[in-house]
């Protein structure tokens, strides 16, 4: 398993200090992977706005620097969760 995903799994499990035990609790797990996404998402979308304020007049982006942009994005939630294809 992927370390990170090790990781927010851990972050989601519930213990009961009584029994020792413990379990994983789906809806926080599952709230810790989509923030992981939304992150990296967050990251790439300010690079691509100090990009399009800093070096071009018009605020805009050409579509092969958008498509760069959504390619890294894509790129990078995979790799932080161990996913190949």
């Amino acid at each position: 398993m992927n370390e990170r995903i090790k990781e927010l799994a851990e972050q989601a499990t519930e213990y009961n200090e009584q029994t020792l035990t413990g379990w994983l609790n789906p809806e926080k797990f599952a709230e810790l992977i989509v923030q992981e996404c939304v992150n990296r998402e967050e990251l790439l979308g300010a690079i691509a706005r100090g990009w399009c304020s800093e070096k071009n007049q018009h605020k805009t982006m050409d579509s092969d620097l958008a498509v760069a942009i959504f390619d890294e994005v894509e790129r990078q939630i995979k790799q932080q969760f161990g996913v190949d294809h």
